[in-house]
Parts: structure tokens; sequence; C-alpha cells
């Protein structure tokens, strides 16, 4: 999800789609925090077959899969964006085959950097959700609201840089830049940077108490700040174990996402029952999980039994590829992730996005 969301529509009901995020994001950051806490001593800081199976398989990729209800299973939206829903994928994956021949080190480093974007401007996008829904505001908002999200998750993103090696990692060992010089960098400019972020917070929460005394309190956007903040601080600064960073990290990236996805299905359902999202829809929550559930289990068997070789427990004896087919396998098992990054950038900021899209966000159609 991106930030250009404050299209001209007005709230289809301020209260009840209030209430819904502080359910959703001040609930995904309450179970993602305590989860990630509470988990950590049982599971000594490592990321048990149990832990793996609920957050990354169900979560995480599933998540990734849940686009398509956005997507490619509608065949309206697809002839919509013909161009765009068939050249993406072909783009990401030449792109991913070219890089991971040159060195699969760095295509793993650049999909990392990709993913991290991803998740920062998603948090950016919610909080511009709850602005807009509130009736827009000035430009000083809109910045403040910007660095806000960006010091929360920057921060603790150049402390992991400075504080290196890690006992995590955003998608494989050596991911990200780690080098004396690199290290070295993000320790001189983290000072700062703490600076900065605590001279936000107080114009931040003074801009909010002078809003709230005008009768104005916006509580979605809100929510968001304060659960990113203590999310992304508590998982990566605090706590230095895998167990903490990737439930933490998961939760309050991925239940939102599938809560917003679930209520554009039932409401382009509604438009259209015949459609394939329809007809899915109509079985429920449990129908429209169970597809993207599925379809990441079968993503995570290519990516074991060709690639890892690491819970033949569920997905059987694998084969090892070569480092030349791997160069071809690698991007195209890691498509679905790269084309759900970057269509986030098309899809949630476009304001020819339609009803369903406007009721899923907390808009009445325009």
């Amino acid at each position: 999800m991106t930030s250009g969301l404050e299209a001209p529509v007005r709230p289809a009901s301020r209260g009840e789609s209030t209430r819904r995020d502080v359910v959703v994001f001040g609930g995904s950051a309450a179970l993602a925090l305590g989860l990630g806490v509470a988990l950590r001593p049982l599971a000594e800081g490592r990321l048990s077959d149990g832990l793996w199976l609920v957050f990354v398989l169900g979560l995480d990729v599933a998540h990734v899969w849940t686009t398509l209800f956005r997507t490619y299973l509608d065949r309206e939206e697809v002839a919509r964006r013909r161009a765009l829903y068939l050249g993406l994928p072909l783009a990401c994956y030449v792109g991913g085959v070219a890089l991971h021949l040159v060195s699969h080190a760095w295509f793993w480093r650049v999909l990392a950097y990709v993913a991290v974007f991803h998740f920062v401007r998603q948090q950016i996008g919610w909080v511009a959700v709850g602005r807009a829904r509130a009736g827009g505001s000035g430009r000083l908002d809109r910045w403040l609201d910007d660095a806000a999200i960006y010091l929360a998750t920057g921060v603790p993103l150049l402390a992991w840089h400075a504080r290196m090696p890690r006992a995590f990692h955003w998608f494989v060992a050596g991911d990200f830049v780690d080098s004396a010089r690199s290290r070295a960098l993000a320790a001189s400019a983290l000072p700062f940077a703490e600076a900065l972020y605590g001279l936000v917070a107080v114009a931040y929460v003074s801009r909010a108490v002078t809003l709230a005394r005008r009768g104005r309190t916006l509580w979605s956007k809100h929510v968001v700040v304060v659960s990113t903040a203590l999310v992304w601080w508590i998982g990566i600064v605090t706590f230095d174990d895998d167990v903490t960073f990737t439930v933490s990290n998961v939760t309050l990236h991925g239940l939102p996402y599938i809560a917003l996805v679930w209520g554009y299905a039932e409401a382009r359902g509604a438009e259209r029952p015949e459609g394939l999202v329809g007809r899915i829809a109509r079985g429920g929550f449990v129908a429209f999980f169970a597809v993207a559930l599925a379809l990441a289990f079968v993503e995570e068997l290519g990516w074991d039994r060709l690639v890892w070789h690491d819970r033949e427990w569920l997905f059987g004896e694998g084969r090892s590829l070569d480092a030349r087919a791997r160069a071809f396998v690698v991007p195209l098992l890691a498509l679905p992730q790269a084309v759900h990054y970057a269509l986030d950038g098309f899809l949630w900021r476009r304001r020819d996005g339609g009803p369903a899209q406007a009721r899923a966000l907390g808009f009445a159609p325009p």
C-alpha cells in the first residue's frame, strides 16, 4: 500500500471506520508484540517449524497471495489494465534472472531492500487512509505523518545496520549490507537520526493535541503511527532474536493487509457475484483464506524442494539445482513477492480503484 490515497471521496461511516482501524491495527500490534515477546523464551530465539507454519507460511506468504483477489482473479480488472498485469510480472522475472546471473547475493540484497521499502510504504499508506477519511489535511500534516513513519522504521533499520551481525535477517543471511564501513557509517548517523526522531515525535504529539482541541482526534492514523513505532523498535532494537523479529514484523504487516483485501473481495463480490472473486467470497472468509493458503503452500513446496531443502517432513525430498538453473528458478519462485511489491505501488493509490476499493478502505463510493 502506498501513500497517494487522499482522493476526493467522503467518509462512509467515520465512527465505524475508526473503530475498525483501532481493532485491526491496535489488535495486530498487540498480538504482534504479545506473541513475539511471549514466544521468545519458549522457542529459545529460534523460529521452530510450528512458528514457521503459522507466521511465515500462514501469514507472510499467504498475505502475498491474497493480492490475487484484487487483480488476477477479476477478469474485468485484468482487462482494464492488461499491459500492467501482463508486463509487470515479465519485467520482474527478467530483471530477477539478470540480477541472479550476475550474483545470487545481490539478487537477495535487492529483493530485501525492496521488501523493506514496501513494508515502510504500507504504513505510510495506512496513515494516509486515516488522514483522508478524516477529511484530509494540509501539507504540513502530511509531511509530519510521513516523517513520523519514516523515522519510526528508519531508526530501527539504521540501528540494525550499525549493530551487525544480528540473530535474524530479512530473507537470507547476508542480504543486508554488512561491512566495517557500513557499520561505522550507520553508527555515526544513528545519534542524529534518533535526535530527529525525538523532535518529530514531539511535533507529531503537539500537532495531535492541537487538532484534538479543534475537535479532530484522528485515532485511525494515530494507532498506525504508535503501533509501527512500538513493533519496529521492540522487534528490531530491543530484542535480538529471530522469533520476536519475525512474529512481530509479519503480524503487523500481514494481518491488516489480509483484512483490507477480504473487505475488497466482499465488496467486489457484491458488485459481480457471478465473477470468480464473488463465487469465492460467497464461501466467506474461510474460503477466501483457504485459496491464499493453498497457493502459499504450493509456493513453499517449490522453494523447499528446489532450493532450501529444510522441511522434508512436510514437502518431501527435493532435488539440487546447479547455479545456472537456480538463476532461472529462484526468480520464478520469488515472482509472487516481487509482483506483490511492485503492484502495491499501483493498486491502492489510484483514484480509479472503483466502489469496491473505496468501501474496503472505509470510503463511500464517490
